[in-house]
């Protein structure tokens, strides 16, 4: 299958490499020529696992994003959430009908690409879906070189529009077997461990984080005081998605933790192998970290103001989310990616549905 992948982040080389590895013609974009220079001249990715070291081909690597995109069938989009907004204005011209666009995950990113498209008079038909979390675990090890800690196992995703899941789903699986199909692209975006994970891992170690050179939030800042926040979390997660009618699994996070049990997206024992690796010891600028600007201002936001619409309690959420806006300097329940600044906070739960279905409001 024809595969554009988008970015220049740990994401978009592991899926470059990885797909292109399985049989795919794999073409990838990043924006900065200088810092892509090394994979454009080779014209492949240097692919680290558990089987060794190789360099994998890719199809096309390269700065002109319509070539990328050029007869794609899925194009897939590692990238923050932050960058949402800029990318779907240089990806607009080049859309062809019956694309596939997947956000690895997507923090309710696929109505606002979907919008974005219609506000720049992009007519092309194109599909879009989110996933609970990125396929890999990754870190890349230099300029042309990447490291797959592991890969997803369960890869819970959501469409929209919801009433384009069979096309969607068929396209997508045909890249990660492991996708699981959700209702709609709400459903996905109340799947992603983003949200749930990170706030508690950087706003309780902001101390370490700022005071030590390099800090492994998942190694020695995961203890059991975090763990509880956690969970505390992420049961305010699955009571929204319950409050407004999503079914099991929720893939608790809790799950992730266990080295046995419930398989979670990663499979079992992901997070020891993700300490094992050492790969997540890294130097964090807190203010300014994808876990804050992604993670909590747009995801976590998201999260409380889905709760407060829908009526559910979340004071967990709302008090991490408070102690975040202290650390950035910014009221992040107001500026961040709410259901309000998306434009949908008085929309009934009927007309949610019915957008989240056929794509219009």
């Amino acid at each position: 299958m024809n595969i554009a992948v988008i970015g220049g982040g740990n994401g978009s080389y592991a899926a470059a490499a990885d797909l292109s590895e399985k049989g795919h013609n794999v073409r990838l974009w990043r924006r900065n020529k200088e810092d892509f220079l090394p994979v454009m001249e080779a014209q492949s990715i240097v692919l680290k696992d558990y089987r060794g070291s190789r360099r994998v081909s890719l199809d096309l690597a390269s700065t002109d994003i319509g070539e990328v995109l050029k007869g794609a069938r899925l194009i897939i989009l590692p990238l923050p959430a932050t960058a949402q907004q800029a990318i779907v204005k240089e990806m607009a011209p080049h859309l062809e009908d019956g694309q596939v666009i997947l956000l690895t995950p997507g923090t309710f990113g696929s109505f606002l690409m979907s919008q974005g498209l219609k506000d720049l008079g992009c007519t092309a038909e194109v599909v879009f879906a989110e996933t609970g979390t990125l396929p890999y675990l990754t870190r890349k090890h230099g300029p042309d070189t990447v490291a797959i800690t592991t890969r997803a196992t369960r890869l819970p995703t959501g469409v929209f529009p919801a009433q384009k899941s069979e096309y969607a789903f068929g396209v997508i699986k045909q890249a990660y077997p492991a996708v699981e199909e959700l209702k709609d692209a709400l459903d996905g975006a109340l799947m992603n461990a983003g949200p749930i994970i990170h706030p508690p891992l950087i706003i309780l170690n902001a101390g370490p984080i700022e005071h030590f050179d390099f800090w492994d939030i998942h190694n020695e800042g995961t203890q059991p005081s975090v763990r509880r926040v956690h969970n505390a979390l992420d049961n305010e997660r699955i009571t929204i998605r319950e409050a407004l009618g999503y079914k099991p699994p929720h893939f608790p996070l809790a799950d992730h933790y266990a080295p046995e049990g419930e398989e979670w997206m990663y499979g079992n024992a992901a997070h020891e192998k993700l300490v094992d690796s050492s790969d997540w010891r890294e130097k964090l600028y807190l203010k300014t970290h994808r876990y804050m600007t992604e993670d909590i201002s747009c995801g976590l936001s998201f999260l409380v103001s889905v709760a407060e619409w829908a009526g559910v309690k979340v004071p967990v959420a709302q008090g991490l989310l408070a102690l975040a806006s202290v650390i950035v300097e910014e009221d992040l329940r107001s500026h961040g990616r709410t259901i309000e600044n998306l434009g949908l906070g008085k929309l009934t739960q009927t007309e949610m549905k019915n957008l989240l279905n056929r794509g219009v409001l």
